[in-house]
């Protein structure tokens, strides 16, 4: 079959449930995966043919992303802050609300390394690693530093362990329940964590694309607790930052205020509520006195 006679069935098929570019990305990348043809092939080349064994994948992912499958978990890996991460249904598919977190976090980072001592590494733990897109990113960023991801889930610290291999950094993995534990080896001098905040009554904000194949578990809270995460958090990071140690967190962008008097009733100094880039409260950041 030529290849544009299956884009065209993409389109067929795909138009009423996606945008007409999205499907034209989505059959892009997916060629550019199974097939290893760069998409601008199709332009220069409209009569390419390919052939039974290669039209499969195109068909299986066609049939999932009918069904709404996220298109990264039909390829098995999603782009972060440059970087390529395995990703399938046992972790959150990495967000660029999380880059623009990275980026704070970096930034902030290399404007103090001039005032500290060159030999002292940085010691950082990333809690609720899932893929390790956040720890890892930081590794990639920073030669000087020391860093720990945590996470409950097994299977999600197995993906986060692929991922620093592949990318070729060094990072200490923790399997612990961020709910019950009070202390580590160590103290920190800083902690971030991109933990669950999405309350059940907002479900219906959510597309059906996350709702049923993202791990609930590492999305939504009780709509009684929707703040649970947060205050575990922020009594951990309490007792195990040095002083003066940084706390970053991504925070659910309706109850930023709310997390915001969290740090305030610990005592935190320089409390920074930070919006995204699409104007929503998304980050938040304070320093142990």
């Amino acid at each position: 079959m030529l290849l544009r006679e299956i884009k065209t069935i993409y389109h067929k098929e795909l138009d009423a449930l996606y945008s007409k570019e999205e499907v034209a990305s989505s059959f892009k990348q997916i060629v550019e995966h199974f097939l290893g043809l760069d998409p601008i092939i199709l332009a220069l080349n409209p009569n390419l043919m390919v052939t039974k064994e290669e039209e499969q994948p195109l068909f299986e992912s066609l049939a999932s992303l009918k069904l709404e499958k996220p298109l990264q978990y039909i390829l098995g890996e999603a782009h972060f802050y440059g970087s390529i991460f395995k990703v399938n249904s046992e972790v959150l598919i990495p967000r660029p609300e999380t880059e623009e977190l990275v980026a704070w976090m970096l930034e902030d980072i290399k404007a103090s390394q001039s005032l500290r001592n060159k030999e002292d590494k940085l010691r950082i733990l990333d809690i609720g690693t899932g893929s390790g897109c956040i720890a890892i990113s930081l590794a990639k960023e920073l030669s000087n530093a020391s860093i720990y991801a945590l996470d409950i889930s097994e299977t999600a610290l197995a993906i986060a362990k692929e991922n620093a291999i592949s990318n070729e950094v060094e990072i200490q993995f923790l399997k612990e329940d961020i709910l019950s534990l009070d202390a580590l080896h160590t103290c920190f001098d800083i902690i971030v964590s991109n933990p669950p905040y999405v309350r059940e009554l907002e479900k219906d904000e959510i597309k059906n694309n996350v709702k049923a194949y993202e791990p609930g578990v590492a999305l939504f809270v009780p709509n009684k607790t929707p703040l649970l995460f947060y205050e575990k958090i922020v009594l951990f990071a309490k007792k195990n930052l040095e002083k003066k140690g940084t706390l970053y967190l991504e925070i659910n962008e309706y109850l930023g205020k709310e997390t915001q008097r969290l740090l305030e009733a610990q005592n935190f100094s320089e409390i920074e509520l930070r919006k995204d880039v699409f104007k929503k409260d998304r980050m938040l950041k304070g320093k142990h006195q």
